[in-house]
């Protein structure tokens, strides 16, 4: 009795929480501006699938379509820059001795104290020294450091037995190999967690594309839905909830693939 009520309460708390996705993709498939239909009339009865060809591809002065193309860009390109650098550095602080190690280390992380806006201010004074302003470098190149990924992945490094430095460098081996060939294979849960996090954070950013944008070729999707929103004299729901679901795919589609790995990424490092 004690198992099926807690079976009860798990389903009844997940059919709460995908109430508001399965809402907004039915209100995304009525009639092109069509009021917010009751309950009553939710399941339309002959879906508009027209509305994502509408919204992606029908839009002349709003091209939903390379606000897409744009976050798929930036967000793949950070990720793949950020597993990059945030190894290389995180290998730094596991595998390699130096002096004041520890404390740089430290210190590295005292920037996870700072939120983000705190900097951007700097650091888009920065990117418009360099002439980067409204261009691909200006919305990658500042995400492809984080320290956070950096803290997960030498949690992670550390983890793996120093024996096999040893036999490594025994057999000729330098640290680029190491870290290649032996540390980033046994490492693939932090790496998989660090992405994620970094694949979230990036496709739903706002305040930097739209700081650091300013024509509609530059704009994420994120932004774009703003202005979206503010295209029409009235509130389109069935447009914008299209748009919305447009956004949300990819991220229910990454949380998807990579849940299994969230536990045991965020578990490194404190069971040895």
């Amino acid at each position: 009795m004690k198992k099926a009520l807690s079976y009860a309460a798990l389903t009844a708390l997940g059919l709460f929480l995908v109430a508001p996705f399965v809402w907004m993709l039915l209100v995304s498939l009525q009639p092109n501006k069509a009021p917010i239909p009751t309950l009553d009339h939710l399941v339309p009865k002959h879906p508009a699938w027209s509305n994502y060809h509408l919204v992606l591809f029908e839009q002349p002065n709003l091209p939903v379509l390379r606000f897409f193309l744009n976050s798929v860009i930036v967000t793949f390109s950070i990720v793949l820059g950020q597993l990059f650098v945030s190894s290389l550095a995180a290998y730094g602080f596991a595998r390699m001795n130096f002096k004041g190690r520890n404390y740089i280390f430290f210190i590295f992380l005292g920037s996870l104290m700072f939120s983000g806006p705190v900097t951007q201010l700097p650091v888009y004074l920065l990117v418009r020294s360099l002439g980067w302003l409204d261009t691909y470098a200006a919305l990658i190149v500042p995400g492809v450091s984080s320290a956070f990924s950096v803290f997960l992945l030498r949690q992670a490094f550390s983890a793996v037995p120093n024996e096999l430095d040893e036999a490594a460098r025994m057999d000729g081996a330098g640290d680029f190999r190491i870290y290649s060939r032996i540390i980033m294979p046994l490492s693939g849960a932090a790496l998989a967690t660090s992405a994620a996090f970094c694949f979230f954070a990036t496709w739903t950013d706002f305040f930097w594309p739209l700081l650091s944008t300013s024509s509609s070729n530059m704009r994420t999707l994120e932004v774009g839905l703003s202005v979206f929103k503010n295209s029409y004299g009235n509130t389109n729901w069935p447009l914008e909830m299209t748009a919305t679901v447009l956004v949300m795919i990819p991220l229910l589609v990454a949380f998807l693939f990579s849940q299994r790995y969230f536990t045991k990424g965020i578990m490194i490092g404190s069971i040895k």
